[in-house]
């Protein structure tokens, strides 16, 4: 029998280049160093942070 954990794997690599990419838009926007500490953290939990932002421009 095959295993399904081919999808899994390509979810990670999406979210994995997601993280990166969030990291770079996030830093481009810090001046500081806490808002670079800030960025670290919206980097890990860039889905949440869109998926506020959607619901902000529905409201």
């Amino acid at each position: 029998m095959a295993s399904s954990n081919a999808g899994a794997a390509g979810g990670g690599a999406i979210y994995g280049l997601g993280m990166f990419g969030a990291w770079v838009w996030f830093f481009t926007q810090a001046d500081t160093f806490p808002q670079y500490l800030y960025a670290i953290f919206q980097g890990i939990f860039w889905p949440a942070y869109m998926v506020f932002e959607a619901f902000q421009a529905l409201n």
